[in-house]
């Protein structure tokens, strides 16, 4: 009950500030003016995949093992169409996107939902105040991020109020999550909800410096999770602190980034994790950009993985495995999303080295040919493996037909170890191949103003 009280307290701090940017609002704008739009977006990707990921054997014998063992292929298309509407009176804006996605001939023909729905009200000073369900984005999306290439994406439900003017943004974001299932218990329990947590607060601050093309960020994130309700019902707060930069004078552009994760874990277990990333960029030519990183995410100490058919007992006292919480996930560590898109067995994670060197080519207006290597391999030292992953290369290429028309084509090849097979359960690791092809359309289909 006391994080319960917390919220609340924060929630009518921040409904005051709601208030007040209303009254202020309708006090300086004489008149309203009206606009209203509605977009389609149609986002439609086929792919085909040769390797990766096996079925669970976990409990069968060593003979049934080999027998059950065989390449994993598939090839399928999905779908996403969304509707948004969009409001705006001077002060006033509102959003509502309902979305359909899934794959074609999906069972119960995929998953409907409202992708967005919210009103926000903003002052000339540049107060501002958001309320409703919102895709959040926040800087390079590392740790906060819509997940695009995802078709369903991530959004929350959230309370947002800030300030933004004069190279400033300050957003303060608050969060809590009920399952309706519990709620004539009066108990305060989540579980099985739409959000991965019961609270979120997150405080972000950025400033663009305006003699120089600076820009830096800093991000607290404050999580409540809640335990197993068979253990106990209570909430566990995990901690992010971190910042983002990124500096781009000329042709050159070079980001950082550091986070550190603190607190406990839904287990109440201790967490103590960081990450860093470097990025650097480079235009000798117009149409050619050159680019190279490195990622480092730490992991958990003693990390093991048993074999098929066997039972993992390694006891953690502290998680230095760090968690990538609800960033886009798809934008790093290799488009073949074997990292923090998936997880390894038992919850924990060996961490993450990922070193990339790439190059992107626009020959012409709207073409752009991408390719890319990752070299891949764990943060932790681990026990009769070698600590290289894998190897992977990327080739891809986007071409705007028509501004509202976009297609794109993209493959990845991977050369795992065996280590990559041990940790991710992985078949031909030697040949993990994948292709994609996208078409989106975009178009703005009414349109007025009164």
């Amino acid at each position: 009950m006391y994080g319960l009280r917390k919220w609340l307290l924060s929630a009518a701090f921040a409904g005051s500030a709601l208030l007040l940017c209303a009254q202020e609002a309708g006090d300086t704008v004489p008149a309203p003016s009206n606009q209203l739009s509605i977009d389609l977006q149609f986002l439609g990707r086929g792919e085909s995949r040769y390797g990766g990921l096996l079925h669970d054997n976990t409990g069968i014998g060593e003979e049934e093992e080999e027998e059950n063992v065989k390449t994993a292929k598939s090839s399928f298309i999905m779908g996403r169409t969304r509707l948004p509407i969009n409001f705006k009176r001077d002060w006033l804006e509102a959003r509502v996107t309902p979305q359909h996605s899934g794959v074609w001939g999906q069972a119960g023909k995929g998953a409907f939902n409202l992708y967005e729905t919210w009103v926000k009200m903003t002052t000339r000073c540049g107060l501002f105040a958001q309320v409703g369900r919102v895709a959040l984005n926040y800087d390079d999306e590392r740790i906060i991020g819509s997940d695009d290439w995802a078709m369903a994406s991530s959004s929350h439900d959230i309370l947002r109020v800030g300030y933004e003017g004069h190279g400033h943004k300050a957003h303060l974001i608050l969060a809590y999550n009920q399952n309706p299932d519990v709620m004539d218990t009066g108990d305060t329990y989540y579980v099985n909800g739409a959000q991965p947590y019961k609270t979120m607060q997150d405080l972000w601050y950025h400033y663009d410096f305006s003699r120089i093309p600076l820009g830096a960020s800093v991000l607290f994130m404050n999580i409540g999770m809640q335990s197993d309700p068979e253990m106990q019902r209570r909430t566990w707060f995990q901690h992010l602190l971190g910042g983002y930069v990124s500096f781009s004078p000329k042709r050159w552009n070079a980001e950082l980034s550091y986070y550190h994760q603190f607190g406990k874990s839904e287990q109440g277990i201790k967490i103590d994790a960081w990450m860093a990333s470097v990025k650097a960029s480079y235009s000798p030519l117009n149409p050619l950009k050159i680019q190279a990183g490195y990622d480092y995410l730490s992991g958990d100490k003693n990390f093991a993985v048993p074999p098929r058919g066997a039972i993992g007992m390694t006891h953690h006292q502290v998680i230095k495995g760090f968690s990538t919480v609800y960033g886009s996930h798809h934008k790093f560590y290799g488009a073949m999303d074997f990292f923090y898109v998936s997880t390894y067995l038992n919850g924990f994670t060996p961490g993450l080295q990922n070193a990339y060197v790439g190059a992107t080519y626009t020959p012409l207006k709207g073409l752009m040919i991408n390719g890319s290597y990752h070299y891949l391999a764990t943060a932790t030292k681990l026990v009769d493996m070698n600590m290289t992953l894998g190897h992977e290369v990327e080739l891809q290429a986007a071409y705007a037909i028509t501004p509202d028309v976009k297609c794109a084509i993209g493959a990845s090849w991977m050369t795992g170890t065996e280590t990559m097979e041990r940790l991710k359960r992985s078949s031909n690791n030697n040949s993990l191949r994948w292709g994609w092809i996208t078409l989106s359309v975009n178009p703005r289909i009414f349109s007025i103003k009164w």
